[in-house]
């Protein structure tokens, strides 16, 4: 961890972000418990073992700031795009949808981020409490805004089955954006993602999740409960 007001050297800022690219990396691989310290000193190619404990102060703050730093700039990108739609009018399920996943496939061409959207997906499934601690309810502000206007968009829904669907949305979206960002990172995205309709026809599988109306099972289901 770095002394308030301190400049780093740049060999220091690059070691500092060598570490950060390298701990993103394994943690998408292999998860936050999978990967110890000396595991991102090695893959970063430090020798000095206190390296990460001098910019960082531990593995989970490290991992702490990685998922800010993303977090931070999709909830600005989310945001800017229901700005957009709320000014400019035409909000459609399919237009909150665009602004609720479009900016984790812009991610990687904005910051070079490779690994990231695996990395959530793999936090979301095993610590998905920390995780939500590291967001601190404050970089998820365009996500519930995105949530709030998809409710509103569906008056024909029962409330307890959109909430239940927009849980869906949130864990198939990240595993379907990790699968898509692995394809990208190995460079073959292979029969599921290079045709041109690719991406659309992820967004009509989101879109129609949400807006199919309920079963007669599901909902004899949901008035039994």
């Amino acid at each position: 961890m770095t002394t308030p007001g301190k400049t780093l050297r740049s060999d220091g800022a690059e070691t500092r972000t060598r570490l950060k690219e390298e701990a993103q990396r394994l943690f998408a691989l292999r998860g936050l418990d999978g990967v110890s310290v000396q595991d991102i000193i090695s893959a970063a190619g430090q020798r000095n073992s206190a390296s990460l404990r001098y910019y960082f102060g531990n593995k989970q703050e490290l991992a702490r700031e990685l998922i800010v730093d993303g977090a931070r700039l999709i909830d600005e990108d989310r945001q800017a795009r229901v700005d957009r739609l709320e000014a400019e009018g035409g909000m459609t399920v399919r237009a909150v949808l665009g602004a609720l996943l479009m900016p984790m496939f812009d991610l990687a061409d904005r910051t070079g981020q490779a690994t990231y959207i695996r990395m959530i997906a793999n936090l979301q499934l095993n610590n998905r409490a920390f995780l939500r601690e590291a967001l601190e309810n404050k970089w998820n502000v365009g996500y519930q805004r995105c949530n709030a206007l998809l409710r509103e968009l569906l008056p024909q829904l029962p409330a307890a089955i959109i909430d239940h669907r927009l849980s869906l949305v949130g864990i198939y979206g990240n595993a379907a954006l990790a699968a898509w960002e692995a394809s990208r990172d190995g460079g073959e995205p292979g029969r599921l993602w290079s045709p041109g309709y690719a991406v659309a026809s992820l967004m009509d599988s989101f879109e129609n999740v949400l807006v199919s109306a309920p079963s007669e099972e599901t909902r004899a289901l949901l008035d039994a409960s």
